[in-house]
């Protein structure tokens, strides 16, 4: 191979592999950096990559492109994996495979190249993502090569000392990090212990509880077709609704989870993340559902959440299957518009009002006082009809015993 292009985040495992594939391989080394949001982490990336071995390195904000195409229409879909996880790095992967694959071709490359381990998720999605838009792709998966001597993080470490190659890693604290738009994921190391508290030290797109605003903050959203435009009052981009949210929610600590995930590989793995914008638009596009979605559409819609999540999470955004489901979601949301206000406190993240144009809540049916109407006596004949089979089982059963 004569050149490679090295997904490349400036962390640890990619700055190892940079100098491990220009010698082994032999090859020109090109670092492609995709930034989805890790904010200060790009700087001064290009020219860490090419001290460390690269010949290029391309940094490219994609914040905007993965804020519209990939985290609003996971939105739309409601999807949460296992009850808990947000997808936020599921999520950035298709996005980083396609670009990569994408450079690979401007560049003329032979191969790319990924760090994710051979006991994550990430190999998967990464790889899934390029077969699926380029089936003929070349991919070295650096943990799973057979000239990669490494058996941890700890002796990357060592590595990267002898080799000087700065990396913010250190032998004391050497949980992996992983950040974007949406969230940042903590994992490794001490935190490997499912028994062991998070340390409150551990945190960066949110404050510790303890350090949460004393006072409540309520937040108007506004969506048009279950995406969110305009928050305050002020109109955005997918972007700059994210950016926002983030902001506000830090103040107050929302969005910090602590959970055990079962990844694709079947192990089971301990995971803290903090997504503050994110957890704000479920509960608050959730809420605006609430009075705008039609009974059966929602409980449809609401049957696909598992399989979609599941799909984002395995790494099959490009698979034929995600993109039919989607095509059904964009669908229910065409009445999804409308206003929400959310309070903040402490945590947590309270839907406390809705409106929409589209409200199929009517007060004159749902009241407890008197109404016009709604014939009460209607509903004797509705519940006889919904218990025919249930009485005809109990007249069944005392014939049994």
């Amino acid at each position: 191979m004569k050149k490679i292009v090295v997904a490349y985040s400036g962390g640890l495992d990619t700055s190892v592999i940079v100098k491990w594939a220009k010698e082994t391989f032999n090859a020109e080394i090109v670092a492609y950096c995709a930034d989805v949001g890790q904010a200060e982490e790009t700087n001064g990336l290009e020219e860490k990559a090419i001290k460390t071995g690269a010949s290029k390195c391309y940094v490219e904000d994609l914040t905007e492109e993965f804020a519209r195409d990939f985290i609003f229409p996971m939105i739309q879909a409601n999807a949460i994996y296992e009850g808990n996880y947000l997808l936020g790095t599921s999520i950035a992967r298709p996005l980083i495979g396609k670009r990569l694959v994408e450079i690979a071709k401007q560049e003329g490359a032979d191969a790319i190249c990924h760090g994710a381990t051979g006991k994550g998720n990430d190999q998967v999605r990464f790889e899934l993502a390029a077969y699926a838009l380029d089936p003929s792709i070349k991919v070295i998966a650096a943990w799973r090569d057979p000239n990669w001597t490494f058996k941890s993080r700890s002796e990357m470490i060592k590595y990267a000392r002898v080799n000087n190659i700065p990396v913010s890693s250190t032998l004391k604290k050497p949980y992996s990090m992983d950040r974007n738009l949406l969230h940042i994921s903590f994992e490794g190391g001490i935190l490997e212990d499912p028994w062991a508290e998070c340390p409150e030290e551990i945190h960066v797109m949110t404050r510790p509880l303890s350090e949460a605003e004393d006072t409540p903050e309520y937040v108007e959203i506004h969506f048009e077709k279950g995406l969110a435009t305009s928050v305050n009052g002020e109109e955005l981009t997918p972007c700059g609704v994210m950016r926002k949210l983030n902001e506000i929610g830090s103040k107050h600590a929302v969005g910090r989870v602590d959970i055990v995930e079962n990844r694709f590989v079947g192990m089971k793995s301990r995971g803290v993340y903090e997504t503050p914008a994110g957890t704000i638009l479920m509960a608050a596009h959730r809420g605006l559902e609430q009075i705008t979605m039609d009974r059966e559409v929602m409980f449809l819609r609401d049957s696909f959440i598992p399989t979609y999540a599941r799909l984002i999470y395995n790494g099959f955004w490009f698979a034929p299957e995600r993109e039919m489901l989607q095509a059904a979601i964009t669908e229910s949301q065409k009445f999804v518009t409308g206003d929400v206000r959310v309070k903040l406190f402490k945590g947590a993240c309270h839907v406390v009002g809705r409106k929409s144009e589209y409200s199929l809540y009517d007060d004159n049916l749902s009241t407890f006082e008197e109404d016009n109407v709604y014939d009460q006596t209607d509903a004797t004949g509705f519940i006889r009809l919904n218990s025919l089979r249930l009485r005809t089982l109990a007249k069944s059963k005392q014939h049994r015993y």
